[in-house]
């Protein structure tokens, strides 16, 4: 074929999939903002800019959300798995999984003998013998996808599908009799968890597929400590580990662990800490999980993006008080704003309070 018309089909092509209403997929995560990710985007729209720092990305909804309104976004998370999420959803503009992809990794077999790292550590922890060995063989498949963007969709969608298929939707404890148990129930999970990993990995695919699209803009996904990421933003949006006002912080590796050690998995063996009955991996010191260390974190963070527009998600219950954050943040930013949302209920919270967006201009 001429190689003018080969282009100008090929230009077509990404017009169409780039063109098309990304739909940001469902999650399941702990503290996302995917319900409330409008409110959030009207809350600051006015605000002039167009380069955006997602400096706790966690699940990429409001990264998605500043990305579908033509921002230059910068989505950064320290947990390598959610940096593959932002990588998939943000940074990818256009590639997605094919249904050849997909067969690829699921029907490739397994031709080692040996056990499985998942099957001979965590037996009866999350999942059946036979969900582990499933894990075992799926894992390395994904490396069998030559381009990082499908094998970060095609992580995205096992992330989910591991998600689905756990009490409470967390690694926090080994609960596998949870689902086991044959009791009478009160809640309808049960058949998510018992849905077999395949069927939850082709439809999560779907999912990331219809959330791809180009806005014109470099995005990127990176993986800092958040107050390590290099470079200057018009504006930073802060959705920091929470701290509830007994002091309980919310400690995102210790929650997903397992996903973390699904994309380390040839040295997995190494990070584990093998007294913990659910081999959880070693603990990592963070002041955004220490109540006594939480303020000076914060106070760092806004000194960091001082010349930058600072936008505060938080909760009314949390450590530090509202009243003394926005205190800390006049320290740096002449204009505050404290915008509140009502009661709302986070995923995987039975307690209501009010969402917070904090405004320093």
């Amino acid at each position: 074929m001429d190689q003018t018309v080969l282009g100008r089909k090929q230009d077509r092509e990404t017009l169409r999939l780039t063109s098309l209403d990304p739909v940001f997929p469902s999650t399941r995560f702990q503290g996302s903002k995917s319900k409330i990710v409008g409110w959030i985007w009207e809350s600051i729209r006015s605000l002039q800019f167009h380069s955006a720092l997602d400096v706790f990305g966690g699940t990429g909804c409001v990264s998605h959300k500043l990305k579908q309104n033509g921002k230059a976004v910068t989505y950064n998370d320290v947990l390598q798995w959610n940096s593959l999420v932002g990588k998939a959803l943000i940074e990818n503009d256009r590639v997605r999984l094919s249904r050849d992809d997909v067969d690829l990794v699921l029907t490739t077999p397994n031709l080692s003998e040996e056990q499985g790292f998942i099957a001979s550590t965590f037996q009866e922890i999350y999942y059946t013998e036979e969900e582990n060995r499933w894990l075992d063989r799926i894992v390395p498949n994904l490396n069998l996808l030559d381009d990082p963007y499908k094998r970060a969709l095609a992580f995205f969608a096992l992330f989910q599908a591991c998600i689905i298929k756990r009490p409470y939707n967390l690694f926090h404890r080994k609960n596998l009799y949870v689902r086991l148990s044959n009791v009478k129930r009160s809640f309808g999970n049960k058949r998510s968890w018992d849905t077999p990993f395949e069927v939850h990995f082709r439809k999560f695919v779907e999912e990331a597929n219809a959330a791809v699209f180009g806005n014109g803009e470099r995005n990127r996904s990176i993986s800092f400590d958040a107050l390590e990421v290099p470079g200057f933003f018009d504006l930073v949006y802060v959705d920091s580990p929470y701290i509830s006002g007994n002091g309980v912080g919310v400690d995102y590796h210790e929650f997903y662990h397992f996903l973390e050690g699904l994309t380390r998995y040839t040295d997995w063996h190494g990070l584990v800490d093998w007294r913990s009955k659910h081999r959880r991996m070693l603990r990592r010191k963070s002041p955004w999980t220490d109540k006594a260390e939480i303020a000076a974190a914060f106070d760092s963070l806004f000194a960091k993006y001082r010349d930058s527009k600072l936008v505060v998600s938080y909760r009314s219950d949390g450590i530090p008080s509202v009243e003394d954050l926005a205190a800390m943040l006049r320290k740096y930013k002449s204009n505050v704003e404290v915008l509140t949302n009502g009661e709302y209920q986070y995923v995987l919270s039975t307690k209501r309070c009010q969402e917070v967006l904090l405004i320093g201009t």
